[in-house]
C-alpha cells in the first residue's frame, strides 16, 4: 500500500521538536482520514483478515496492492461536491508536501534556506487539514457523512444519516 499524500515530516532538526511533529502528524492524519485514504486502506487490510480468517496461510494470502491517488481517496466518500473539490486540494497538498520536503532536507545545505522550505510544507499540510475540516463541515450540514463500522463479526456497515442505524 503506498499512500501518496502521506508526506514525512521535515526532518530538520527545527521541526523534530516534539510539538511541531505532533501538530504536523495530526494534520497529515487528518487529510489522510478525512479525504478517504485511510478508510480505504482499511478496507485493502480487511481483505487480509477475510483470508486469514477463512483459512488462506502464507502465500495462498494475496496482500493489498493499492497506490492511493486523489481519485481512489475521494472516491464514494462525499455527496458534495463543493466538499469532494475541498477534499481533493486537501490531498493535492498534501501529496505535494513531500517535494517541498526532499528539496529542504536533502537538496539543500544552506539553513538560512532549508528552514523556510520545510516550514512552508508544514503550512501547506496545515493548509490541507483546514481544507478537509471545511469539506467535513459541508458534509455534515447536509447530514451526509458517510460511516462505516465493524459489527462483532467483523462484517462492516454504514450509514449516512447522524441518527439512523448501521445497515
Amino acid at each position: 500500500i503506498i499512500m501518496k499524500a502521506d508526506s514525512m515530516i521535515g526532518a530538520r532538526r527545527e521541526f523534530l521538536d516534539p510539538v511541531e511533529m505532533s501538530d504536523y502528524n495530526g494534520n497529515l492524519v487528518k487529510v489522510l482520514a478525512l479525504t478517504g485514504a485511510f478508510r480505504k486502506m482499511q478496507l485493502a487490510l480487511d481483505k487480509v483478515i477475510d483470508q486469514v480468517k477463512a483459512g488462506k496461510k502464507g502465500d495462498a494470502i494475496e496482500l493489498p496492492k493499492l497506490i492511493m491517488t486523489t481519485d481512489k481517496a475521494v472516491d464514494g466518500e462525499f455527496t458534495n461536491p463543493f466538499a469532494l473539490a475541498k477534499a481533493r486540494a486537501a490531498h493535492e497538498i498534501a501529496m505535494a508536501v513531500a517535494g517541498q520536503n526532499v528539496k529542504g532536507c536533502f537538496m539543500t545545505k544552506e539553513w538560512e534556506k532549508y528552514i523556510p522550505i520545510v516550514a512552508s510544507a508544514h503550512e501547506m499540510m496545515r493548509a490541507a487539514a483546514v481544507l478537509c475540516d471545511e469539506a467535513r463541515e459541508l458534509e455534515k450540514a447536509g447530514d451526509s457523512i458517510l460511516r462505516q463500522a465493524h459489527k462483532k463479526d467483523g462484517t462492516l456497515v454504514a450509514k449516512k444519516k447522524l441518527v439512523a442505524k448501521f445497515e
